[in-house]
């Protein structure tokens, strides 16, 4: 009998006991379910323009409350210093050398809605992962990662193709040439050339064309001919394109379909955010996925007349104030639904802030702070290093401060994880879990070392010596500055990756981020002893890094880059592109 009573007993208390193992942890309930997701991405954003980051003078009181409600990251770099391959990093979790969009020319981004390269569609995107978990995915903004392959409407490229089910905004990015009353942004230099060039060969035939009529010179009709028709020729094959950019490159579309061509940048900002809350509102019973890519705070720095005149920065300034208060009418809008506390809220930039983007006295691109370079230099920490803010209230602990390297690589993994979804197996990706690093789990970032490109050319390294809390920093190529010791390319409007506008360094130099930030300071064998021991260290990682990178397509040659009518998206029949369906509305 008191056998039978055991067994009795053990039978009741053995499932009792199995089930309290196999209850969620009650301090953590939002890690075990699905969150929603708002990520946040500023436009040419610096890491100084932003108040919890440094800034006194532009306000920005919305992104400032996400800081004391989160967490704030002061070492966020991104994986590359221009739109194009920093936003294909963020999107795969991988250099942008791995999937090909890093440039091995001058051409270091997508150049026209109607080239061939972009984001290949054998990358897994996070969206897409996300899809496959049962979130819903929207992109409103900015989406810079191509369009088409080989035809007008086959969308190899396009957002809806990587994983987002809802897309609305520009397929291209906002430049001055958007705005009619600007000067021309796009390939400045170039088109002046080709301008030149043009007026030159006109000449000739003009030339050649009086000459012939007057006797002076002796020129046979045939050749008078073709040479006009040479001088056509030339003048149409580049006008064609860089005479219509603000038809081809600055348009809006809704998924697959053109609203606006041209768009109509007085209300770009008001439907932006329109359809940003819209995608909130709509989704708010099942997990979402909402990326807002700004297009603030790009040239021209579209600003509505309410923020005119505001901030003491001028134009950029109201712009950057404008953003922070679209920030804060999402988040109103996230707690208008009830959403606050089961959604992880990220707010950073692609990249550093634009030095040399300036119209006579105005200052159009935006401020780095203490950090030495800015945007389009891939080693100096101005370009990279960008505000990083997390926010989720009752997992994430309130108003603390990470100083340990991270990456914008770091999302990929980051939200995977909290979907519940797998990351792929069959690729390297090179961002890391954030979760344990900003729970407090986690005393030190995963990345022990971040290699900063240029285009296809390595700049830079970083190692994290954990144990001893040093930020080594060795720089193998720096562009040289013009005029000498300005901190920019003033000459050039942007600095170069190679050629003779950089400068090798052999052996490196060497920084220590932990005590020079402002990278002001290289150390040598003489004022450092672990100098030597520095460098084969980071010598040896280059090495190990190097094994993993295998050839793919250049995304961004030449011919991919280049404007390719067959593939210029079109509302209407080519060439009589033109529609504004929000108005018709």
């Amino acid at each position: 009998a008191s056998f039978l009573l055991l067994c009795f007993r053990t039978s009741l208390v053995t499932p009792l006991i199995f089930g309290l193992l196999l209850q969620p942890p009650l301090t953590q309930p939002s890690i075990i379910t699905q969150p929603n997701i708002v990520l946040l991405m500023a436009d040419d954003l610096g890491i100084g323009d932003v108040g919890c980051y440094g800034n006194d003078t532009i306000r920005t009181p919305n992104i400032d409350l996400l800081a004391k409600e989160g967490v704030k990251l002061t070492q966020h770099i991104a994986a590359a210093p221009l739109c194009t391959p920093s936003r294909a990093a963020f999107f795969t979790g991988r250099y942008p050398l791995r999937s090909g969009m890093d440039a091995i020319n001058n051409y270091r981004v997508i150049f026209w809605n109607g080239g061939s390269g972009g984001l290949p569609p054998n990358e897994t995107t996070f969206a897409k992962i996300l899809q496959q978990q049962g979130y819903s995915t929207g992109l409103i903004g900015k989406w810079h990662q191509g369009v088409n392959c080989e035809s007008r409407n086959d969308h190899c490229h396009h957002p809806l193709n990587h994983g987002f089910d809802y897309f609305y905004g520009m397929p291209f990015t906002l430049i001055s040439d958007c705005q009619p009353t600007e000067t021309p942004e796009m390939d400045r230099v170039f088109r002046g050339k080709l301008w030149l060039y043009t007026q030159m060969i006109g000449l000739v035939a003009l030339t050649a064309a009086l000459g012939r009529v007057t006797g002076l010179i002796s020129v046979r009709w045939k050749t008078l001919t073709c040479l006009v028709g040479f001088s056509l020729l030339f003048f149409v094959s580049w006008f064609s394109s860089y005479g219509f950019v603000q038809r081809w490159n600055c348009i809006m579309m809704r998924n697959h379909e053109i609203t606006e061509q041209p768009m109509v940048t007085d209300r770009t900002t008001s439907l932006i955010l329109r359809e940003s809350i819209s995608f909130i509102e709509r989704n708010k019973h099942k997990p979402f996925l909402l990326f807002l890519s700004f297009l603030h705070s790009h040239t021209p720095l579209l600003t509505t007349e309410k923020f005119l005149g505001r901030s003491r920065h001028g134009l950029y300034g109201d712009n950057v104030e404008e953003m922070d208060w679209m920030v804060g009418q999402v988040l109103n809008a996230i707690d208008k639904e009830g959403l606050r506390n089961t959604t992880l809220v990220y707010f950073a930039s692609d990249h550093g802030g634009w030095l040399e983007r300036q119209e006579g006295n105005r200052q159009l691109g935006g401020w780095n702070g203490i950090y030495r370079g800015g945007k389009a230099m891939g080693g100096w920490e101005g370009g990279i290093r960008v505000p990083g803010i997390f926010r989720w209230p009752g997992v994430l602990p309130a108003g603390t401060v990470i100083d340990e390297p991270t990456s914008l690589m770091d999302i990929y993994p980051t939200v995977v994880h909290l979907a519940g979804g797998v990351l792929p197996q069959d690729r390297v990706i090179d961002g890391r879990d954030l979760i344990p690093l900003l729970q407090g789990k986690a005393e030190h970032s995963e990345h022990e070392f971040l290699f900063h490109y240029c285009g296809i050319h390595l700049h830079a390294v970083r190692w994290h010596q954990k144990d001893s809390g040093a930020i080594w920093k060795a720089h193998y190529v720096t562009p040289i500055f013009h005029p000498l010791g300005a901190g920019a390319c003033y000459d050039r409007g942007f600095c170069p990756c190679f050629g003779e506008g950089v400068t090798h360094h052999d052996p490196p130099l060497l920084f220590d981020l932990s005590r020079d930030p402002s990278e002001a300071k290289p150390l040598s064998a003489d004022t450092e002893p672990l100098f030597d021991a520095v460098i084969r260290k980071i010598g040896r990682a280059i090495e190990e890094h190097r094994r993993t990178l295998t050839p793919v397509p250049e995304q961004l040659s030449v011919y991919n880059v280049v404007w390719k009518p067959w593939l210029q998206p079109c509302c209407g029949t080519f060439p009589f592109c033109w529609c504004d369906k929000e108005g018709d509305n």
